[in-house]
């Protein structure tokens, strides 16, 4: 086997190009790459024969190399996919139900994740090693998994050492959605990984085994588990990574119950009260539903709040003629409202703008790997390095020792406010000659 790297600057997403899939007719429909390339959009380089391909000479190819392929592959796509690519998927779902579907179709040699980068990693932990993992698009990462870098996180850790004296009794716990080294950092320092369907139990576990957490990446899901566990907004501190100590002096650092990493989800950070105001005003009858992303001032606001599962789930189960205010990301909210055609089903948000980085995933860059899977190439392979893969797979499974029920909606809580930042980080391009 010879290998091939190349280094690749993942950019963070910037109102630029946040604008170029923004659009106002609600319809998302998928330019061809040379188009989006022109809208602003940055894209991993993939053979120019890709940029002027039609949807039709791209289903065309796609159906081709599924064909000849057969079972040997599978396609992953995650709610929050464009519908170009969603029509192609195998199985949808969250990040780590298609990681474990991933991991339970052993026939499968080629897993294609349709989704952002730290789901690849997953999948590649929870899959065996004769599988082969597939991102169709590096530059397809998570801003908000990307704000918590390994050295900074490191850094973190080292100065609550430095203040308590130990960390023996500080329990990290990371959200899904952040990066394999992250994972492996909470396995190997006593904590565990949780989703937005088991954040309360997971807060359950840490508290019952140390007396501080320092959640991560992502400060509102952070926020809103502590808050709802009785956690006073006086017994938490946000720790920000571009200052010195966090920001926190050492007496905020010892007396905080909860240190949330500053870190947060562009596509979540867009709802707002005045939002759920206005659908108030146009109908009272609408029940507001946001996912826990969401600021805590959102969430308070909403009427119920939870997992993708359970917004799917709560939607789905109910009336016909009941109408639906959805705080998540617009792609999954227009497939709702086509599955859903009884209900008054609509996103908070009166712009059209989809998860840019999830955007990142276009049909032509499948049509590539699946071609590139004919040729006997394995390209963008995701390879978690071994010891990363054992202490993340360490979390994972303390987090499937907690009970995973679909939580029930919460009542609002107070308001609080928030902060933000964004980060850049760097992937590897990893194009594999397989024997």
């Amino acid at each position: 086997m010879t290998t091939a790297f190349t280094k690749q600057t993942t950019i963070p997403i910037t109102e630029l190009e946040q604008s170029a899939f923004c659009q106002t007719d609600g319809n998302l429909r998928t330019k061809t790459l040379e188009e989006e390339f022109q809208a602003g959009v940055r894209w991993q380089k993939v053979p120019t024969r890709y940029l002027k391909l039609t949807p039709e000479e791209i289903s065309e190819g796609i159906e081709y190399a599924r064909n000849e392929i057969g079972e040997k592959v599978v396609l992953l796509g995650h709610h929050y996919q464009r519908d170009d690519v969603i029509k192609y998927a195998d199985f949808t779902g969250d990040s780590y139900k298609l990681s474990k579907m991933a991991a339970e179709t052993k026939d499968a040699k080629w897993i294609i994740f349709c989704g952002v980068h730290f789901m690849a990693e997953t999948a590649d932990i929870l899959t065996s090693p004769d599988q082969n993992v597939l991102l169709p698009n590096m530059a397809a990462g998570c801003s908000m998994a990307d704000m918590a870098k390994p050295a900074d996180v490191k850094d973190c850790w080292d100065d609550i050492e430095s203040v308590l004296g130990s960390t023996d009794r500080v329990i990290p716990i990371t959200y899904m959605n952040s990066a394999a080294a992250i994972k492996a950092h909470c396995g190997k320092n006593g904590g565990l990984v949780c989703t937005s369907s088991n954040a309360d139990k997971a807060f359950d576990w840490a508290l019952e085994r140390g007396e501080k957490i320092l959640f991560l990446p992502d400060q509102h899901l952070g926020r809103n588990t502590a808050i709802a566990k009785g956690i006073s907004e006086d017994d938490m501190a946000v720790w920000n990574p571009f200052l010195p100590m966090g920001g926190l002096s050492e007496e905020q650092i010892m007396n905080a119950k909860v240190l949330l990493w500053q870190g947060h989800c562009s596509v979540h950070t867009r709802f707002t009260v005045d939002q759920i105001e206005a659908a108030k005003e146009r109908n009272p009858e609408t029940t507001i539903i946001v996912h826990p992303e969401c600021t805590q001032e959102v969430v308070a606001a909403a009427d119920m709040y939870g997992s993708t599962e359970l917004i799917l789930q709560k939607i789905a189960e109910a009336p016909a003629g009941s109408s639906w205010g959805v705080g998540t990301e617009i792609s999954m909210v227009r497939r709702l409202a086509a599955e859903n055609t009884d209900k008054d089903i609509f996103c908070l948000d009166p712009v059209v703008c989809p998860c840019a980085t999830m955007y990142r995933i276009h049909p032509a860059y499948v049509l590539w790997v699946l071609e590139g899977i004919m040729a006997g190439l394995a390209i963008n392979r995701i390879e978690v390095e071994p010891e990363t893969q054992r202490n993340a797979l360490v979390a994972l499974e303390r987090m499937l020792e907690i009970a995973v029920p679909l939580e029930q909606p919460i009542a609002p809580c107070p308001t609080m406010p928030i902060s933000s930042f964004s980060e850049n980080f760097t992937s590897v391009i990893r194009i594999i000659k397989v024997r």
